[in-house]
């Protein structure tokens, strides 16, 4: 049984990113997506009510029923967590979502809080642009049921439910295993969002340093930072949950899974690693940026002050024979107008080729 659970979980991460067509609604309920049963691993029957669902495995004394809701309203989860018997505090996280992610244990179920992260395809990066886009998706874990609720437009669980029943072995392991899907999923799309992170990153790191184009514009870099800072506050709390799903022992949590639980927390550290890296190269990028903008004032206020420089010789000279006064040296002499001037053009000139010489013009 774990050389195919092994091989349940390698054929799952080479899954291609496919994005079927789930409906948010259904004829189930309101809120309902699915609600099915699964015995041996194998799904029983077509949708059917949750009370007929869990009536029908509590018979049988095997198996578990997963219910998958979106959005529900207050009214539309009551019914579910009544039937479960689902602590109040977890049920009113679940209905209005915002949370961090966390692991909660009531009783005999887990309450599981993850931050499901989507990359929003852009043509150009902006100062406004939304490059990391975020939903949530809490799972209540008991002995036998899942209910996960999700939040968002994006991170729908109907591809990972096909998936997994592809994969009766692994199914047969119980909610845990769903649970496990899950986080391991949600890890698996972190690790897609932070390399298409860090291409935007890379090309703001090109246009800093590209010595042919004008200034870069840090708004860009402003808001990549802060897409990064969201992108963190999902990924970083989630590493305690999943520690403690590998190393406590939960009576719903199998102590084979225990040992995935650790390979998906392996995964996030990874992705946690990239992140903090990545923050502390958009903070040099910044910092290069301003420096840049720095030396730019410097050597425009070097160009001012050449320029200013020169013309104070002609200003000055000037200013001498505007004076007025009767008797001053070559006022009267006919070639002291000339002479005067090509004092300046000489004086200009030497000065301009200093400053050229130096670098400042």
């Amino acid at each position: 049984m774990t050389g195919q659970l092994r091989k349940a979980v390698r054929l799952r991460h080479r899954r291609t990113a496919v994005d079927l067509s789930h409906p948010a609604r259904s004829p189930l309920g309101s809120a309902v997506v699915n609600c099915a049963v699964y015995i041996g691993g194998i799904r029983q029957e077509d949708d059917c009510p949750a009370e007929e669902a869990i009536k029908h495995v509590r018979k049988a004394g095997d198996g578990f029923v997963w219910i998958g809701l979106h959005e529900p309203t207050v009214e539309e989860f009551a019914g579910i967590a009544t039937l479960f018997g689902l602590h109040p505090l977890a049920v009113e996280d679940a209905v209005h979502a915002h949370q961090r992610p966390k692991l909660e244990s009531y009783n005999d179920t887990l309450f599981t809080v993850f931050k499901t992260v989507c990359y929003v395809d852009h043509d150009k990066l902006t100062a406004t642009s939304e490059v990391v886009g975020t939903g949530e998706i809490m799972v209540f874990t008991g002995h036998d049921f899942v209910v996960t609720v999700r939040h968002g437009g994006h991170g729908s669980l109907g591809p990972l439910r096909e998936q997994l029943e592809s994969a009766p072995e692994l199914l047969a392991k119980g909610p845990a295993a769903v649970l496990h899907a899950i986080a391991d999923h949600t890890v698996d799309d972190y690790l897609a969002v932070v390399d298409s992170v860090q291409s935007d990153i890379d090309d703001v790191e090109t246009e800093v340093f590209a010595s042919d184009s004008g200034p870069a514009d840090a708004g860009r870099i402003y808001q990549l930072k802060r897409e990064l800072l969201e992108f963190r506050r999902a990924v970083i709390p989630l590493d305690r949950p999943l520690r403690e799903l590998s190393t406590r022992p939960y009576p719903v949590v199998d102590q084979e899974l225990r040992t995935y639980f650790r390979d998906v927390a392996d995964h996030l550290a990874r992705v946690a690693e990239q992140i903090i890296a990545l923050d502390d190269l958009i903070n040099s990028i910044l910092q290069a940026h301003l420096a840049q903008v720095t030396v730019a004032q410097n050597e425009d206020m070097r160009r001012i002050s050449a320029w200013v420089a020169i013309v104070a010789v002609p200003t000055m000279v000037c200013g001498i024979y505007g004076m007025n006064f009767d008797h001053m040296p070559e006022l009267r002499w006919t070639y002291g107008y000339p002479l005067i001037l090509t004092v300046i053009a000489v004086a200009c000139f030497t000065i301009h080729r200093g400053f050229r010489r130096n670098g400042w013009l």
